[in-house]
C-alpha cells in the first residue's frame, strides 16, 4: 500500500483537514433537538488522527461558536480552528446585547483572535462571505455584504487568511474581494458549487479552491473540479471538522459540515474506491463508538475526496496529496512553496 501523506492510508502519514464542523451537536449525539446517542467527539478525532491527518482545522460559524472551536483545540494540539460570521448569522453584528451591538461584535471577534493568534490555534478569518441561495430568510443581502467586507478588515488587521463562502453571489463577493485586495493575504472559497469561469477568476486571483462532497455532486461540477489548478485545491470532507469547524477538510479542515459526504446519487460516486474508512457506518438510533454514524461525515473520509480529484486528474493521488498537503502549509501555516 502506497504512503499518502495528507489523507489517510497509514496512521502514520501526515495529512491536513481544513474544514471540520465539530462544533456541530451531532458530535454530543443530538440531532434536531433529540439525543440519539452519548457524546463521541472522542471517538471521532480518534479515527481521524489514526487515518492519517496531521491536522484539523474546526470552522467558526459566529462568535459563539468561534469560542467553542477555540475551546475544542485545547483538546488536542493537532487542532486549530477560524474565527469569524457565516453570512446567514450576520444580523448578529446588528442584535449582540450591547448599546453599539455591531462594534461591540466586531471586537469581541477580534478580541477572540488575537488570544487564539497568541496561542497558534487561530489560522484563519471566517467563514466569511455572501450566500443568496435559499438562505436569504435569515439574513439579507445588504446586511450580509456589509459584515463580508467588515470581516474581510478583520482578517487585514489581523494579518489572517480568508476561509470563504460563495453561494450564488459571485458578482457581489468578488466586488467586495477586489476592492478590498491590498488587505487580503489569501483565502480559500470552502465547499465551491460554481462555475468554471468562477474558479478561475479565484485562481486568477490567488485564491484556493476547496472542494468536497458537495463541490462533487454533478457531471458538471466533476468538470470544474478537473480544471481547477492542483496548485490551488485544498479538500474537505464538509464532516463537522473541516481543518476546521463547520467543515471537514485536509486543509480540509473546512465546514458545510457534517451532510457534505459524497453520496451513491453523486456523479462522483463511481470513482470512489475507499467505500468505508476503517469503519461500518450504523444509523444512529444503533450507535456504537467504534462505528462512523450513518449520513453524519467524518474527517477521516477526506481520502474519498483525494480519490475523485486524482481519478478526474489521471494523477497519483499520492503525489497530488504531497501538492494539496504543501498548498495547506502555505495559506494557513506560513509555509512557503520549494
Amino acid at each position: 500500500m502506497q504512503t499518502v501523506r495528507l489523507l489517510r492510508w497509514h496512521a502514520t502519514d501526515e495529512a491536513k483537514h481544513i474544514g471540520a464542523n465539530l462544533t456541530d451537536a451531532m458530535f454530543k449525539g443530538i440531532y434536531h433537538g433529540k439525543t440519539c446517542h452519548p457524546g463521541d467527539l472522542s471517538s471521532v478525532l480518534k479515527r481521524s488522527f489514526n487515518s492519517g491527518l496531521e491536522k484539523l482545522i474546526i470552522t467558526g460559524g459566529d462568535l459563539k461558536e468561534s469560542e467553542k472551536a477555540l475551546s475544542l483545540c485545547y483538546l488536542d494540539e493537532r487542532l486549530y480552528c477560524t474565527v469569524g460570521c457565516h453570512p446567514t448569522r450576520c444580523l448578529e453584528f446588528e442584535t449582540f446585547p450591547s448599546s453599539h451591538s455591531s462594534e461591540s461584535y466586531y471586537h469581541n471577534l477580534l478580541a477572540l483572535a488575537k488570544l487564539g493568534i497568541q496561542q497558534g490555534k487561530v489560522v484563519a478569518c471566517g467563514e466569511c462571505g455572501l450566500d443568496y441561495s435559499d438562505r436569504l430568510r435569515f439574513c439579507p443581502k445588504q446586511v450580509q455584504m456589509k459584515y463580508f467586507e467588515k470581516q474581510v478588515e478583520l482578517a487585514g488587521e489581523l494579518s489572517l487568511p480568508l476561509f470563504l463562502h460563495c453561494r450564488n453571489s459571485f458578482n457581489d463577493f468578488f466586488e467586495i474581494l477586489n476592492r478590498n485586495r491590498d488587505l487580503i493575504i489569501g483565502g480559500v472559497v470552502h465547499s465551491f458549487d460554481g462555475s468554471l469561469e468562477e474558479a478561475l477568476r479565484f485562481v486568477e486571483s490567488g485564491f484556493f479552491i476547496g472542494i468536497n462532497g458537495c463541490s462533487l455532486k454533478t457531471v458538471a461540477n466533476l468538470e470544474v473540479a478537473r480544471a481547477i489548478p492542483a496548485e490551488h485545491l485544498l479538500l474537505e470532507t464538509g464532516s463537522s471538522v473541516y481543518y476546521g469547524c463547520w467543515y471537514s477538510y485536509y486543509l480540509p479542515m473546512l465546514k458545510d459540515s457534517p451532510w457534505c459526504e459524497i453520496r451513491p446519487s453523486h456523479s462522483s460516486y463511481a470513482l470512489v474506491k475507499t467505500r468505508t474508512s476503517n469503519t461500518e457506518k450504523r444509523d444512529k438510533r444503533r450507535w456504537s463508538e467504534d462505528c462512523q454514524v450513518k449520513s453524519r461525515n467524518e474527517p477521516c473520509n477526506i481520502v474519498q475526496v483525494l480519490e475523485v480529484i486524482a481519478d478526474l486528474k489521471n494523477v497519483d493521488p499520492v503525489e497530488l496529496s504531497e501538492t494539496i498537503y504543501e498548498n495547506t502549509e502555505t495559506l494557513f501555516f506560513r509555509k512557503k512553496k520549494q
